[in-house]
């Protein structure tokens, strides 16, 4: 019998937000598979290559040593690297992509992959394009402890991500992208949205919503061994996700407080108070 693999979960939100911690959730299920950030598509588009871009058919110039590294160095899995186009055409690199994929839950014997990017949340709209069987995974926690985290995170850890640190307005536009993002495509019943404050106050109730949304049944393992699958889907480089190989904790409000001073605090707050998202401004 042929083996099909019977959907691909994207997880995306605003970084900071309680990806990791849902992913290794997620991935601790029987049936899941997921992996490091693959950070595919972030590359794959030639956002500051503008030949490139018009084209709309050419991938970025940095997809390919991006690929090495996370085949190579991420997963351990150098041979994979031949099976990658020898032309950067975005269409074609996007069929090989979900087929490696594919290939990895296969082997696993696995009939879901889950990818957890937060920066895809950018690039749905490729992804439901050119990317059969697909759901996505919507997280939104508080914006203010999201803000507060980003701004954190990236100044205590060096990365080449992030360089020398977010700035507040920077991290304000990621959380108001992230969340208008969001909303725009909560109505297809291909999305749902999970917020990190329900998350950690009910894990169980949340993750039989979602296996739900997904076509599996809940799991126990899923609470039981996600400590596990947080050490398969993060790096040692990344230590700034190591809070995730611990206890699950209820959420706390007061990072905000910690990081900020009483001015910058005021203009966060005055930002955020001008974005018109509904409910999904918590």
């Amino acid at each position: 019998m042929k083996f099909v693999v019977k959907q691909r979960l994207f997880l995306v939100g605003c970084p900071r937000s309680g990806t990791t911690l849902l992913q290794s959730l997620l991935a601790a299920h029987p049936q899941i598979v997921s992996f490091p950030e693959s950070k595919f598509f972030q590359y794959l588009v030639p956002t500051y290559e503008p030949r490139r871009l018009a084209s709309r058919i050419i991938a970025s110039r940095q997809l390919k040593p991006r690929l090495e590294e996370f085949f190579k160095n991420e997963i351990g899995r150098p041979e994979l690297i031949k099976y990658l186009p020898k032309f950067p055409l975005m269409r074609e690199h996007t069929r090989k992509f979900i087929k490696i994929l594919d290939s990895l839950a296969q082997e696993q014997g696995k009939s879901i992959w889950l990818e957890k990017t937060p920066e895809h949340i950018q690039h749905i709209d490729y992804i439901e394009k050119f990317v059969p069987r697909v759901r996505f995974i919507h997280i939104l926690r508080n914006s203010l402890d999201t803000v507060a985290s980003m701004y954190e995170v990236t100044r205590k850890y060096p990365s080449k991500y992030w360089r020398e640190g977010w700035s507040i307005d920077f991290c304000l536009e990621r959380w108001i992208s992230a969340a208008e993002i969001t909303r725009q495509h909560l109505h297809k019943s291909n999305h749902i949205l999970v917020r990190y404050e329900q998350l950690v106050e009910n894990p169980q109730s949340e993750l039989e919503k979602l296996c739900q949304f997904i076509g599996i049944e809940f799991d126990k393992k899923m609470l039981q061994d996600y400590r596990i699958a947080a050490k398969q889907v993060s790096l040692e480089i990344e230590p700034w996700k190591a809070a995730v190989s611990e206890a699950i904790y209820k959420a706390k409000s007061q990072k905000f407080y910690e990081v900020f001073d009483e001015s910058q605090q005021r203009y966060i707050v005055e930002r955020l108070s001008e974005v018109n998202l509904d409910d999904l401004n918590s």
